[in-house]
């Protein structure tokens, strides 16, 4: 154990000491950091939606390229070589290399939550569930880079093995692209790769039910790690002349790809590919059961008295709806820093602004149909306005090229079929409450199709919308 110890410690010297291995361990993280928070900085609070994509960015960047970037340069150098000589057991040498990685990629992970923290995130709720979800992650990934570094004759061909993984994790993968955007074929190949369970353990830390949320996750999880941990064992190489073209035991390489299969195949029986959004579930009316008419039976009539008048019922007067009670001070004291109509978030049409011949269909089938649309126009006047800025926030939280078209057509018609003191009062207890009612996240039936995966999101493009449209109607932003 001393020589693990040692070799621990010479691990982690080198570690610093290497400027290649610290862009890719800590700054190639934190421009991913930035980046998302650009992207996202009016979520509220910002980048907590997004730690798990984060944090597994920071994993990926630490396993999959420092770690084999490492093992490979210190081979070519003959330093495996020279431990080879020594009296210690080689499982020594591996463990305190997949250790020393370890702890490298658990300060690159807590230098990026505490990023997070600096730019207003609120800690997470679940920190154990989060620290044990996180050495999961770390261990499939870690075994991942020790079959890229078997792979590898050099460090040339660590980049190009690491891009070939990392680039379809990022797109398809579920990390840098939510799996909500991507069509369902996208989400059945996107069971088959680590990246996804790795963001969705994550990511049930932050906002999910911690430990409860993610044992299918960390099943996956640790059986794509020890598949590669076998494999990157067996297969290890200590001398840069030892090519793997010619060396024999490749059938160890099958577990670590039967591994990823197996996850996929696993997650394809048990239902786990497509993402589960929030459908609103109305009950089928049903017909009144009905009325068996009373036998008449002869009889002697009864002696004729003077008629009882009926007792008068008093039935209280239903109460007045809850946005009745916003008060002017209500909406003047609304937030209205929110994204620039010409953004990438929340986009919004000017009044001249005309959609391009490929979404003009789009548009005009909207116009037609959201008058008559059921979600829309049944119910009572606060259901339907919150589910008409759905018509606006779905598009724009898949980021559909109709979506900054969409908008003024809603707010046109808010604006023909409410008084604007009555619809002002309902857009301010909608942004006042944007957690309340059930989220429309399908508006096909308007003649767009789409489906938004992400219910949360959904919920702040509603609530950023109804903050733009109350600005145009008490006049803070001109039409």
């Amino acid at each position: 154990m001393t020589a693990l110890r040692t070799h621990l410690g010479i691990s982690l010297r080198l570690h610093f000491r290497n400027k290649m291995a610290l862009i890719y361990g800590y700054l190639f993280p934190l421009i991913f950091l930035v980046a998302f928070y650009v992207l996202y900085r009016f979520e509220k609070p910002p980048l907590l939606r997004h730690m798990g994509e984060l944090l597994t960015v920071a994993v990926l960047g630490g396993a999959c390229f420092g770690l084999p970037t490492t093992l490979v340069s210190e081979r070519e150098r003959g330093v495996w070589r020279r431990y080879r000589l020594s009296p210690v057991p080689t499982w020594q040498f591996v463990a305190s290399t997949m250790l020393a990685r370890y702890v490298i990629i658990l300060s690159a992970g807590l230098l990026q939550l505490g990023a997070a923290l600096a730019l207003g995130m609120t800690f997470p709720p679940h920190p154990v569930s989060l620290f044990v979800g996180f050495t999961f992650v770390a261990f499939a990934f870690i075994g991942l880079g020790l079959v890229i570094a078997t792979l590898a004759d050099n460090v040339p061909a660590v980049q190009a093995l690491g891009q070939c993984i990392f680039l379809p994790m990022l797109i398809i993968g579920g990390v840098a692209v939510s799996l909500a955007s991507l069509p369902l074929w996208a989400q059945h190949v996107s069971a088959f790769f680590p990246g996804r369970y790795a963001v969705e353990g994550l990511q049930a830390c932050f906002t999910g039910r911690g430990f409860a949320g993610m044992h299918f996750s960390l099943l996956a999880l640790g059986l794509i790690g020890v598949a590669g941990c076998l494999a990157g064992a067996k297969l290890f190489r200590w001398d840069a002349q030892q090519r793997f073209a010619a060396r024999t035991g490749k059938l160890w390489l099958l577990p670590a790809f039967a591994a990823w299969i197996a996850v996929g195949l696993l997650a394809e029986w048990r239902g786990r590919i497509a993402i589960p959004v929030d459908k609103e579930i109305v009950a089928p009316a049903t017909a009144p059961a009905p009325v068996t008419p009373t036998p008449i039976i002869a009889s002697t009539p009864p002696p004729v008295t003077a008629p009882i008048p009926p007792a008068r019922l008093l039935t209280p007067p239903p109460p007045d709806p809850v946005w009745m009670k916003i008060t002017p001070q209500d909406t003047a004291g609304l937030d209205y820093h929110v994204p620039p109509d010409q953004g990438n978030v929340s986009p919004f049409a000017a009044i001249d602004e005309d959609p391009e011949d490929f979404m003009k269909e789009q548009v005009t089938s909207v116009r037609n149909k959201i008058a008559t649309w059921p979600p829309g126009a049944e119910g009572d006047d606060l259901r339907c306005v919150r589910n008409l800025l759905y018509v606006a926030a779905v598009p724009d939280a898949i980021q559909m090229p109709v979506e900054r078209y969409l908008p003024r057509v809603v707010y046109e018609h808010l604006i023909s079929t409410y008084p604007k003191e009555k619809l002002t009062k309902i857009l301010t207890y909608i942004a006042l409450h944007p957690e309340e009612g059930m989220v429309v996240d399908d508006i096909s039936d308007l003649g767009v199709e789409g489906t938004a995966g992400d219910p949360l999101v959904v919920r702040e493009r509603a609530y950023l919308y109804a903050i733009k449209f109350i600005a145009r109607l008490t006049g803070r932003v001109p039409e």
